[in-house]
């Protein structure tokens, strides 16, 4: 049997991380590649579209770089509805038949105080670095933002899984979604 590979738009440990787990339960005899990819969007995304578009664009690169079947882009981002500012993460999954499907991770609110700073033109990763005197940039590798605000229930690779999970739909039932 051939190897199905798979190749990732991130080189983020948490992100990968994710990726393996969910990919390694619905297929067998993976080769997984990873690149660093462009979103072609805001580093802060501020939508859900422009997080999936710049998950798309990921998925397009990472398909390309390693010449791969499938490729995988991802890319948190930030909500906003009447209720407040949410996190959340988009993952795209890209077949080379140019077949694609956007999944989301579940939606964690965020405080008040991070609405505003990212309304002025902050990022996430940034704030939280600062807030948890984070040098080595170790948050966004591992637990991520919702890990450090939900005191581990939803941790960044939780995030990215539920988002994968539901970025699988179209591949994994197909009949559905002719």
């Amino acid at each position: 049997m051939n190897k199905i590979r798979v190749a990732i738009g991130s080189e983020n440990q948490a992100k990968t991380t994710a990726v393996e787990n969910i990919i390694n339960q619905v297929w067998n005899n993976v080769d997984f590649s990873y690149h660093k990819t462009n979103s072609g969007v805001r580093d802060q995304p501020l939508n859900d579209d422009e997080a999936i578009d710049g998950a798309l664009n990921r998925a397009r690169q990472a398909l390309e770089l390693g010449k791969a079947d499938y490729g995988i882009g991802l890319e948190g981002t930030v909500d906003i509805n009447k209720h407040g500012m949410f996190l959340c993460g988009w993952v795209v999954i890209l077949s080379k038949d140019n077949i694609y499907c956007p999944g989301s991770s579940g939606k964690m609110l965020l405080p008040k105080d991070f609405e505003y700073r990212i309304n002025n033109g902050e990022e996430l990763g940034p704030i939280m670095q600062k807030l948890m005197n984070d040098d080595k940039n170790l948050i966004r590798h591992n637990e991520g933002a919702g890990g450090v605000l939900s005191d581990g229930l939803y941790t960044r690779v939780m995030e990215f899984e539920h988002a994968t999970r539901c970025a699988l739909v179209k591949f994994v039932s197909k009949d559905w979604y002719r």
